[in-house]
């Protein structure tokens, strides 16, 4: 991810001038460019469809939006805009924003949201863990697939990772996961996921 040198934009100033384009979050007034790459997408993509398809078996009310901002209600320079976002659709009537726009604010309204780690991987592992907790996200998954957090995130050797994060007391707990373990959701009970299917071709 590049910090782009800018002024302070408004959560408005965000969606009037970036709004419509995937590349860009706000955080704290500060514009991200996370210049995703094949690789990043790739996975995305898969995880996405690995989630889609629990969703169904389970027959939950739930989807998951191609392009999706979050914008916490006490924040007014802040618009995130995670990989992945798994959303209650029950919820979406009570959305302020979502009629005009693809942006939640309320907490219930998000039951999982799942970061592709890239060059941006402090927000991932640390802003965004605090963040999500605070919007009370029941899971938040981080996909490492290429190994690049800090050791104190992701141990030694540094190696491709998988972290899923559960709200216990407004604050997240941490499993990690490697090649070949079998990852567990709370949330997703039926899950049967390993990492390796889902890291890109390179």
């Amino acid at each position: 991810m590049i910090y782009t040198p800018s002024k302070f934009l408004s959560f408005r100033d965000f969606i009037d001038q970036y709004g419509d384009n995937p590349r860009y979050q706000l955080i704290d007034g500060k514009l991200r460019d996370m210049e995703p790459t094949g690789h990043h997408e790739a996975v995305a993509g898969k995880i996405a469809g690995r989630i889609y398809l629990e969703i169904f078996r389970a027959n939950l009310n739930w989807l998951i939006p191609k392009n999706c901002l979050i914008k916490p209600l006490y924040s007014e320079a802040t618009a995130l805009r995670p990989d992945v976002v798994v959303l209650d659709q029950t919820q979406l009537s009570q959305e302020p924003l979502w009629d005009k726009e693809p942006v939640i604010c309320n907490d219930n309204t998000i039951q999982l949201v799942v970061e592709v780690v890239s060059n941006n991987w402090q927000d991932d592992y640390a802003r965004k863990v605090e963040e999500y907790a605070f919007l009370k996200i029941p899971e938040y998954w981080i996909i490492d697939f290429r190994g690049l957090g800090g050791l104190q995130f992701i141990g030694k050797p540094k190696q491709p990772t998988f972290t899923v994060c559960y709200l216990v007391d407004d604050v997240y707990q941490q499993q990690k996961y490697r090649l070949g373990d079998l990852i567990k959701s709370r949330l997703l009970p039926n899950l049967q996921l390993r990492l390796d299917e889902i890291m890109p071709n390179i």
